[in-house]
């Protein structure tokens, strides 16, 4: 079997800066998948599903549509990771009262303790990274990301 080269090796570099950066893309996706794997066997939510917990957490009584806004989310991606958080009681839907087709979200206690966890999470480790970084590099690669995925979506 071969040996795998190290990332700085100069060989292993490609000659384009898009096959570059997506070789980039291509790990972190990786290294997101791994860890939201381990958050599924250690929190019992994955990555995805914490995120929301997390922003419902911020906003409480958030409606479905608003928080698909929010994470700039097709309301029905949204709503398998909805099912999922409320099957595993972590979160509460509600009818609104003033507009019964509006169900507003809210953290059960348990959704509460997943909320405050912060160890191991992906979030945890993006908290880290940026912590080592100036805040132009930070703007500058959300600048960068939004102008992909925007390409992606076209």
């Amino acid at each position: 079997m071969a040996r795998r080269a190290p990332s700085n090796d100069p060989a292993w570099h490609p000659a384009s800066t898009s096959l570059a950066f997506m070789r980039q893309l291509w790990t972190l996706a990786h290294a997101l998948d791994v860890r939201s794997k381990w958050m599924a066997r250690h929190l019992g939510v994955t990555g995805p599903q914490r995120l929301v917990v997390r922003m419902i957490g911020q906003r409480p009584s958030v409606s479905a549509g608003e928080l698909a806004r929010l994470l700039d989310l097709h309301p029905s991606t949204l709503t398998g990771i909805l099912a999922r958080l409320r099957a595993r009681r972590l979160i509460v839907a509600v009818r609104d009262p003033e507009d019964r087709r509006r169900v507003r979200l809210s953290l059960t206690a348990a959704g509460r303790a997943i909320d405050r966890h912060r160890r191991g999470t992906v979030e945890a480790a993006v908290q880290a990274a940026l912590a080592t970084v100036p805040a132009r590099d930070r703007m500058a690669a959300e600048r960068v990301l939004a102008a992909v995925r925007a390409q992606l979506a076209r």
